[in-house]
């Protein structure tokens, strides 16, 4: 597989598991928090480890998105601004805590936080990858769109 088909693969399952995420969080009641948490750093963790793909470094085998940043921002000093950290240090929590006994309990604010942080640092990294061709103006109304085939 070619650099800029595997790179377009993590972006495609990036938006598969947010899509997930947000018809969990538009039409099951109760609303499973927990795995909506769980989707949102999933979608996050695999932008990140695409952009690392896009740079030529193979991502690590980490559900670390603080690591993972901060491996990100050693080739683009953006990543330092603090939505990315602040989304990143709140969202790797969600990557195991959420799925096994004693789980933190998670209230629908937080779920419509990792919402929004997902979308966001989705757009942001989609952003830097200009191959990617993606169209990412304004909202994605739960539905971030994915890698456009080269014709």
């Amino acid at each position: 597989m070619n650099k800029i088909d595997l790179i377009k693969e993590w972006f495609e399952i990036a938006a598969d598991d947010f899509r997930s995420a947000a018809f969990l969080f538009d039409k099951l009641h109760p609303k499973p928090l927990e795995i909506i948490c769980y989707h949102c750093q999933q979608t996050v963790e695999k932008v990140l480890k695409g952009f690392l793909t896009d740079r030529e470094i193979e991502p690590p085998n980490t559900h670390d998105l603080e690591e993972l940043r901060l491996m990100c921002m050693q080739y683009d000093n953006s990543f330092s601004e603090a939505n990315i950290q602040n989304a990143c240090v709140i969202l790797k929590g969600y990557a195991t805590t959420t799925r096994y006994p004693d789980r933190p309990e998670i209230l629908e604010t937080n779920a419509v936080f990792a919402l929004s942080e997902a979308e966001k640092i989705y757009v942001f990294c989609a952003n830097l990858i200009p191959a990617l061709e993606l169209p990412l103006e304004g909202k994605f109304d739960n539905s971030p769109p994915t890698p456009r085939e080269n014709t």
